[in-house]
């Protein structure tokens, strides 16, 4: 799945109801009703992202999965609470190299969490950062809208179908 598809799916999760919290991200990684364990299709599925992606993030280091008899891939909760982080991070930008380093302190245990901790605000400010360059973009983009005579804010959404009528009249 495309990294478009998989953000749409991760907002979608998280609804309407207000600004992000820690409560939102602890729906994303609720998996309560998760079976255990799971295949690479099922993990894949619930991700939304494909199995080549998971075998990728296997093969990089970034989780451990379990194997049954026959040598397939069966991964239980912990494995599936890393992969929501590893993929909600990679949403976000965070290159494969920091996220194995990242990984890599989280496997060494409770002494790294003060570099975890670095690391992590390092990444929130960059994120911030982003957003407010994502902010200035969308200014720009909603004052060539409403130069071309359309409407612009947060709850405006134009059909799909209206923007070829619209084209045909101001190109007339």
């Amino acid at each position: 799945m495309a990294t478009d598809d998989l953000m749409t799916r991760a907002l979608e999760t998280l609804g309407d109801d207000g600004p992000m919290s820690v409560e939102a991200i602890h729906r994303l990684t609720d998996l309560a009703e998760v079976p255990e364990p799971m295949t690479i299709a099922d993990v894949a599925d619930l991700l939304g992202i494909s199995p080549h992606t998971l075998r990728y993030y296997e093969r990089a280091g970034l989780v451990e999965v379990g194997r049954d008899g026959n040598g397939h891939r069966l991964y239980d909760a912990a494995a599936v609470r890393r992969l929501v982080f590893l993929t909600r991070m990679r949403l976000s930008g965070m290159p494969m190299r920091d996220l194995q380093d990242y990984i890599a302190l989280v496997d060494a245990g409770e002494h790294t969490v003060p570099e975890r901790l670095d690391m992590l605000i390092e990444h929130r400010d960059t994120v911030r950062r982003r957003i407010r360059e994502l902010t200035l973009s969308l200014a720009a983009v909603e004052y060539k809208i409403a130069t071309y005579g359309g409407s612009t804010g947060p709850d405006v959404q134009t059909p799909a179908t209206d923007r070829p009528a619209r084209r045909a009249l101001r190109a007339g």
